[in-house]
């Protein structure tokens, strides 16, 4: 993914990256090599959730045929190494797995191609930045605590997807590259699912599996969401003055013509458009699939408003679907990860060697320990609920016997699955919000690598905190 037209800053763009595709493969690779490495074993689950103390290891079939993928499956309750053809079917595999979330993410493509097409978003920015006067520090803080907030609160995530284009968009006009405007959305969502203040996805699996009421302890995430998101906002405004171009190597000039009437209602038309969706999502829980139909049903919509003709329409459809194409492959990479090591049967094998980390050796260094874990599980493992159930029924009462309260060990969780989600490349919410963007994950790692850093650090002297107060 490049930013093909677009002023970038040499800070942030190396001269060569590697493409984020290689990145990923080379992970599904490692994936097929530990399946043969590491020892086959399975804990029992009961739906979703993992029984603690179950773990058990299975025995494992080695063989030539079994390298090469052409070997049996092996019987019920043995296993056997991914071979080479399982690995690369795997991928296929991936992008079948998640066509629907594929499916949205090329609809949301084609659906602002045709909005660009109609010209309706530059001049809204035009007008945006006329009456703001192009002022950074007032839209960077403002759009990023409208942003957090939605995710603190109410768990809004791929919502955000209609919106990056919009902030990419508003920061190219400034003379800023793509990474800054996806770093106004992405850093944002992220530090409030760190956070998680009223976070329904993460806390209303997490907090039951350790025994405590959904969203209570409120106070200690609220007190890391406004201390994580006051760092976040810093940083980006770093970075953009680091850049270098504000009023400077840019001539900013900006309009305060009104909008004409049909722009006017192509925005009105948006901004109600991701109303409703943000509440059909959350009160009759949408999936993939209603929101892909819903983006084609607006795409249609805005092509009618636009005024452009049929087949006009249908170009900038297609045009933009093809900006974020390479999204599908690299959630299907991402998702072959997954499926590679289940396969393989060393997923839970991970589970078990990486909650031994916590050991039981008082409650500071077991409450790292969880922070560790979940860092790590979480590249195997990057869907918050999914993680919330395969790692709280063994943490919670492993925590209780070193002393660490309940309420520490969700917080611990919080911090390690929000942290690792700003720079996994095995997320798909990360990718999608990097093909939108149109940035390259090697990119956006060396960006927010040292606000990664940081965070990393405050989240271990907020964990302290946390076992010294009892949290």
């Amino acid at each position: 993914m490049t930013e093909s037209g677009l002023k970038t800053g040499k800070s942030f763009t190396p001269a060569k990256q590697m493409n984020p595709t290689l990145v990923l493969l080379f992970i599904v690779v490692i994936a097929v090599v530990m399946t043969w490495i590491l020892s086959a074993g399975e804990f029992q689950h009961q739906g979703q959730k993992v029984i603690p103390g179950t773990y058990q290891q299975i025995e494992k079939h080695f063989s030539l045929s079994q390298m090469i993928g052409l070997g049996e499956a092996p019987p019920a309750g043995q296993a056997a190494p991914v071979g080479i053809i399982d690995g690369i079917m795997a991928i296929p595999a991936g992008i079948v797995k998640q066509a629907g979330l594929i499916v949205m993410v090329l609809f949301i493509g084609g659906m602002f191609g045709v909005l660009n097409q109609s010209g309706a978003i530059e001049s809204s920015l035009e007008r945006l930045l006329g009456v703001t006067k192009g002022n950074v520090y007032f839209l960077v803080p403002t759009l990023m605590l409208v942003f957090s907030a939605g995710s603190t609160f109410m768990g809004l995530a791929k919502e955000y997807l209609l919106v990056i284009p919009l902030v990419v968009a508003l920061m190219n006009r400034l003379g800023l590259p793509n990474i800054l405007g996806l770093a106004v959305v992405a850093i944002a969502v992220k530090v409030g699912y760190l956070a998680s203040v009223t976070n329904p996805y993460a806390l209303s699996i997490a907090q039951p599996l350790v025994g405590v009421q959904i969203f209570s302890g409120l106070s200690l995430r609220l007190t890391a969401y406004a201390l994580f998101m006051l760092v976040g906002i810093a940083f980006v405004l770093w970075a953009i003055r680091r850049h270098g171009k504000l009023n400077q190597d840019v001539e900013v000039s900006f309009s305060v013509k009104p909008l004409s009437l049909r722009h006017s209602l192509m925005m009105t038309a948006l901004l109600v458009g991701i109303a409703f969706m943000v509440f059909a999502a959350n009160q009759w829980h949408w999936k993939n699939t209603q929101l892909s139909a819903y983006y084609l049903f607006l795409s249609m919509i805005f092509a009618l408003m636009s005024g452009m003709g049929a087949s006009a329409s249908a170009d900038a459809f297609v045009s933009g679907m093809k900006k974020v194409l390479i999204a599908g492959l690299l959630i299907g990479l991402a998702t072959a990860v997954e499926i590679v090591l289940t396969q393989g049967r060393v997923m839970d094998t991970m589970i078990n060697a990486l909650v031994k980390l916590v050991g039981q050796h008082g409650p500071y260094i077991s409450a790292y320990g969880m922070f560790i874990c979940q860092l790590l599980l979480d590249v195997v493992i990057p869907s918050t609920s999914g993680q919330a159930a395969v790692t709280m029924p063994i943490l919670g009462p492993l925590g209780q016997l070193t002393g660490v309260a309940p309420q520490t060990t969700v917080f611990a969780f919080l911090m390690g699955n929000g942290l690792t989600n700003m720079i996994t490349p095995t997320s798909s919410g990360l990718l999608i919000f990097l093909a939108s963007a149109q940035v390259g994950w090697t990119q956006w790692a060396k960006f927010v690598l040292p606000l990664f850093l940081i965070f990393a650090a405050l989240a271990i002297a907020m964990l302290t905190f946390a076992v010294a107060i009892g949290y």
